[in-house]
């Protein structure tokens, strides 16, 4: 193990690093990174607010396609120890002049005609819950098929709520308890249901790490310098940090 190596239930908590979060815009960004920029460290709470069973779940620093043809992203968050807020930003994927709303659990906001109530918020996610129950019904639509296919085909497998493809997506990954290896340099890491993860430095002076995920060719998480003892989530599973070298960052499984 190296010196940033520390694992099992006597981890040290590390504080969470997040992105700035942004002032309340209809029209501002903050930087055209998917919300990586870091920033001072997240003092807490891990999270706000309840998630709803069937809730939106947006990634930190990823995009999440939406019904009616809208998209949503988890661009930056702020913490004071008691409060959390999010910044959520206006289409899938980064482009300049998006709409912005800084969030707390209850707000409530439209994207693309749609209506939606922020959930919880959390250090990794956001969960939003649709208004309307036709957008929860194509949320949780069954595709035709759950083999992917690579970009847009793969919208179905990747933004979805349906319980079929988030139990197909979740087998892909080691058992609660145990451990998944990402490598530096290591390429890309595939998953069933059309998700790829990625490892895009890990910093030995900060014991810091970056991890991306992919899905039908949309950033669907950017966590910038995380590090052991945080949570992240891909595909709807936790996972925590559980060690970090200067080569492999392992993450250990923790929901069902």
């Amino acid at each position: 193990m190296s010196r940033y190596g520390i694992t099992g239930a006597g981890a040290v908590l590390a504080l969470l690093a997040l992105t700035a979060c942004g002032s309340s815009s209809d029209g501002g960004d903050e930087g055209g990174d998917g919300g990586a920029t870091p920033a001072a460290r997240d003092k807490g709470p891990a999270c706000v607010g309840t998630a709803t069973a069937d809730g939106v779940h947006v990634l930190r620093g990823g995009g999440f396609k939406l019904p009616g043809g809208g998209g949503v992203q988890y661009a930056g968050a702020a913490a004071d120890g008691t409060t959390r807020t999010a910044t959520l930003r206006d289409g899938a994927t980064y482009a300049s002049g998006q709409r912005q709303w800084k969030v707390e659990p209850g707000t409530a906001v439209s994207i693309a005609g749609h209506g939606y109530t922020v959930r919880q918020i959390c250090s990794y996610r956001v969960v939003l819950e649709p208004k309307a129950a036709e957008d929860r019904a194509a949320l949780a639509a069954a595709p035709k098929s759950l083999e992917p296919r690579q970009g847009a085909a793969d919208d179905g497998l990747c933004f979805t709520t349906n319980r079929t493809v988030l139990a197909a997506a979740a087998k892909g990954f080691p058992p609660k308890g145990d451990t998944l290896s990402l490598s530096d340099n290591g390429g890309v890491q595939r998953f069933p249901t059309g998700l790829s993860i990625t490892v895009s430095y890990i910093d030995p002076d900060t014991g810091a790490a970056g991890l991306d995920a992919n899905c039908a060719a949309i950033p669907v998480a950017r966590y910038k310098d995380v590090r052991v003892g945080e949570t992240v989530e891909f595909a709807g599973v936790l996972f925590e940090v559980s060690e970090m070298t200067e080569k492999v960052v392992q993450l250990t499984r923790t929901s069902g």
